[in-house]
C-alpha cells in the first residue's frame, strides 16, 4: 500500500512537470513575443518553444538554436535573455543599464539579463554580475554566478 501511494505522488509530481513546461509552436507564443524575436534575434532560428510556469508566474521559454534562452511572461513581454556566456543584443535593454556597463565594463559585453520583481540581474562575461533598479540605476555588484 505504501508503494502504491509513493508510486501514485510521484506520476502527480511528473504530470505537473510535464504540463508547466509544454512545448508549443512558436504561433502559439503571443505576437509581443514573436516581435521582440523577429526584432532582436532575427535570422536565429526557434529551436524549442513551450510554456512556462516558472515563479507560479505563467509565461513562455524560447530556446534558439545558438543556445540562447529568452523567457517572456504570459503577455509577451520579454522576462530573461540568457546567452549562456556569450554576449546578447542590447538594443532592448534599458539605455541607463547599457551606458552603465559601456563605461564601467567596457571589456564584458552582457550575457544574460533578467527582470525580477524587485531589481535586474545582469551578468556580463568574466562572471561579472550587477544588479540594477527596475529605473535602470545601478545598486551593487554581485557575487560571481
Amino acid at each position: 500500500m505504501k508503494t502504491r501511494n509513493i508510486l501514485a505522488l510521484l506520476l502527480c509530481f511528473i504530470a505537473i512537470l510535464v504540463t508547466a513546461q509544454k512545448k508549443i509552436n512558436t504561433s502559439e507564443l503571443p505576437s509581443g513575443a514573436n516581435e521582440f524575436l523577429a526584432k532582436h534575434f532575427n535570422g536565429i532560428a526557434i529551436d524549442k518553444a513551450k510554456k512556462d510556469a516558472e515563479h507560479g508566474e505563467k509565461g513562455f521559454e524560447v530556446i534558439l538554436v545558438d543556445g540562447t534562452e529568452i523567457e517572456f511572461w504570459k503577455d509577451g513581454t520579454y522576462r530573461e535573455v540568457d546567452g549562456k556566456g556569450i554576449a546578447i543584443p542590447t538594443d532592448f535593454i534599458d539605455s541607463k543599464i547599457v551606458a552603465y556597463v559601456k563605461k564601467n565594463y567596457p571589456n564584458n559585453p552582457i550575457t544574460h539579463i533578467d527582470y525580477g520583481h524587485k531589481d535586474v540581474d545582469v551578468d556580463l562575461t568574466d562572471k561579472i554580475d550587477l544588479e540594477f533598479s527596475k529605473e535602470g540605476i545601478f545598486i551593487k555588484k554581485g557575487g560571481k554566478h
